[in-house]
């Protein structure tokens, strides 16, 4: 069974033109181009354009996809993480709905809000599983204390400040900086400093380069960065490898 590029372009809300470029990306070849130079796709394209369309609304960049696909052969086991993080954005979503819908309501009723009820799926510990998984419980349980100390202004300028340090990124990358140069470096140092605001040490070496790693893979993290051009979340995770393979030590 194979289907046309028209019929595919259709079929997924894209164009013709879009798929083309996939394949000049090296993202998607057609199976096979007919006698009169028309693109054909087979079950197989389907699947790896459905895993490409799943990574681009979770907010990765073209060249990130194109890593992501060619470390993940089994197609199976991709999907399943695909899967995965769809399940986790959708409950989040889900809360945040049922939130919003409580907040209307009790506003309308005129009765008293609950701070649990207002910010349910809009809270940090979305990730404690996963950052005790990377790097054990005591550095979340750490960083869960000192985000819970601050005060709503000291939230803000944490936040502001990372977003400052992410449209760096995202120029340097864009001016064709090199990640081991200079000004990216200096970026990858206030990077640091930034990351050191939540632990009572310096990041260590090995820390850095795996939130590197976790920047350019997993779309959750990366958006935040390619959002300012498409392939600054792999640019940031090279400076910062450079970084910290040169001025940190675990």
């Amino acid at each position: 069974m194979e289907w046309s590029i028209q019929e595919i372009a259709r079929r997924a809300g894209t164009t013709s033109r879009t798929l083309r470029h996939y394949g000049e990306l090296g993202l998607l070849a057609p199976s096979r181009v007919g006698s009169n130079g028309y693109r054909y796709y087979d079950q197989d394209a389907l699947v790896r354009l459905q895993r490409i369309l799943l990574l681009r609304e979770l907010g990765l960049s073209l060249p990130a996809i194109k890593d992501v696909l060619a470390g993940q052969r089994d197609t199976a086991v991709a999907l399943r993480a695909h899967l995965r993080l769809l399940e986790q954005e959708q409950a989040r979503i889900g809360r945040q709905i049922a939130s919003v819908r409580t907040t209307l309501h009790k506003t309308l009723e005129g009765t008293e809000l609950m701070a649990e009820e207002v910010f349910d799926g809009f809270d940090h510990t979305v990730h404690e599983q996963e950052v005790t998984e990377r790097w054990g419980r005591e550095a979340y349980a750490a960083g869960d204390r000192w985000w819970r100390s601050l005060g709503a202004a000291e939230k803000r300028a944490f936040q502001d400040e990372h977003e400052v340090i992410a449209r760096d990124w995202g120029r340097a990358r864009g001016v064709g900086l090199a990640a081991d140069g200079p000004e990216a470096q200096e970026i990858a140092r206030r990077h640091c400093a930034w990351l050191a605001q939540s632990s009572s040490r310096a990041p260590g070496r090995s820390y850095v380069i795996g939130l590197g790693e976790m920047y350019a893979a997993d779309p959750r993290f990366g958006k935040n960065y390619d959002r300012h051009g498409d392939g600054t979340a792999a640019f940031v995770r090279d400076a910062l490898t450079v970084y910290a393979e040169h001025r940190l030590s675990d």
